[in-house]
C-alpha cells in the first residue's frame, strides 16, 4: 500500500510538472472586475501586450463590472484553478469584506499573484471654492460643518476611504456624496454641483491642467512625479491620510505553484518594463512587481487598515 501511494504521489507530481511546462497552451483569461476606462482597466491594458508576447498566447481582457467588484471575483474565484482564468483588481478586494457577506472568502479562495502597482489618491477642488489650500480646506469645513460635500467614485472605493480618512483625522464633518464612476462624480464637481473629490490622479490631471479643477494634496511618502507641484497630505500638516490604491493579479485557490510563478515573472516584469513604467508614471501609478507573498501580504494588511475605518465611519454598501 505504501508502494502504491508512493506511485501515485508521483505521479501526480509528474502530471503537475508536465502541465506546468506545456503551459499555457491556450489563450489566457483576464478578469477586470470593473468597467472599461477606469483605473484597473488602464492598467491591464498597458501590460497585456507585454505579457501576451512573453506566455506566447493572448491574454485576454474581460471587463465584469458590477457589486463593487464582487461579480467579476466571484466567477474566477469558482473558475478552474489551471492557469488560464486569472482577475485583476484593485484595493476593493480589500474593503469588501468589511462592507457586506462575500460570496466568496477573499483569503482562501485566491491565489495572489503578483502585486503589481499602486497610486495615491488626490484631493481636487472647484476652483470658485474659497479654500485654496487643504489647511485652508479644513477650517472652511470647521467653521461650516456638514455643509460642505466631497465627491467620490462610490461606496468602499478608495476614494471614498480617503474622505473618511480625513474627515477622521482632521476632525471635519462634509457629508460624501457617492456617485455610481469616477466619470459622473468629476462632471458634477466641475460643474461646481460638489465641493470636492478624491480621485485617482489620471482622471484629475488632465483637469488640473485644464485650470477646471484645483489640487488640494495628494497621498503618499512623497509627491508624485505626475503632480509635482502638489504638495503631500503629511507636508500640509496632515500625515495620518495615507489612502492609496493598489493593484494585482490573483488566480483561483489550487492553481499548480510552477504556474503562478510563471505568471509572477511575466506580470512582474511587464509592469517593470521601462517603457511601461514611464505610461503608468503619467498617470500618477508606481510599479511593485511583487510576488505572490508580497501580494498576500498587502490584501491583509489593508483589510486590517480599512476594517477600523469602515466601522468608524458607518459604511454600508449600497
Amino acid at each position: 500500500m505504501r508502494r502504491i501511494g508512493l506511485a501515485v504521489c508521483v505521479l501526480v507530481a509528474l502530471g503537475v510538472e508536465a502541465i506546468a511546462q506545456s503551459y499555457p497552451a491556450r489563450p489566457i483569461r483576464l478578469v477586470v472586475p470593473f468597467g472599461a476606462g477606469g483605473g484597473t482597466d488602464n492598467l491591464a491594458r498597458i501590460i497585456e501586450p507585454l505579457v501576451s508576447k512573453a506566455l506566447g498566447q493572448p491574454l485576454v481582457i474581460e471587463n465584469r463590472p458590477g457589486g463593487g467588484s464582487t461579480i467579476g471575483m466571484d466567477q474566477v474565484a469558482k473558475a478552474a484553478p489551471d492557469g488560464y482564468t486569472l482577475v485583476m483588481t484593485d484595493t476593493s478586494i480589500a474593503v469588501n469584506p468589511s462592507l457586506k457577506p462575500l460570496p466568496y472568502d477573499t483569503i482562501n479562495d485566491f491565489a495572489p499573484v503578483s502585486l503589481l502597482a499602486t497610486a495615491p489618491v488626490i484631493l481636487v477642488a472647484h476652483p470658485s471654492m474659497p479654500a485654496k489650500t487643504l489647511q485652508e480646506f479644513v477650517a472652511l469645513a470647521k467653521a461650516k460643518p456638514g455643509e460642505l460635500n466631497y465627491a467620490s467614485g462610490g461606496i468602499g472605493a478608495s476614494t471614498h476611504l480617503g474622505g473618511e480618512l480625513l474627515k477622521f483625522v482632521a476632525g471635519i464633518d462634509v457629508k460624501h456624496v457617492p456617485y455610481k464612476g469616477t466619470g459622473p462624480a468629476m462632471n458634477d464637481l466641475i460643474g461646481g454641483h460638489v465641493q470636492v473629490m478624491f480621485s485617482g490622479i489620471s482622471s484629475a490631471r488632465p483637469h488640473m491642467d485644464a485650470g477646471t479643477l484645483r489640487a488640494l494634496a495628494v497621498t503618499g511618502g512623497a509627491r508624485n512625479a505626475a503632480t509635482p507641484g502638489v504638495p503631500t497630505f503629511a507636508e500640509a500638516g496632515l500625515p495620518d491620510v495615507t489612502a492609496s490604491t493598489y493593484w494585482g493579479v490573483l488566480a483561483p485557490k489550487g492553481a499548480p505553484q510552477e504556474i503562478v510563478d510563471r505568471l509572477n515573472v511575466e506580470f512582474a516584469k511587464a509592469v517593470r518594463d521601462p517603457e511601461v513604467v514611464k505610461r503608468i508614471a503619467d498617470l500618477g501609478y508606481l510599479p511593485i512587481g511583487g510576488g505572490p507573498s508580497d501580494y498576500a501580504a498587502n490584501i491583509k494588511s489593508e483589510i486590517a487598515k480599512w476594517a477600523p475605518v469602515v466601522k468608524a465611519a458607518n459604511i454600508k454598501a449600497e
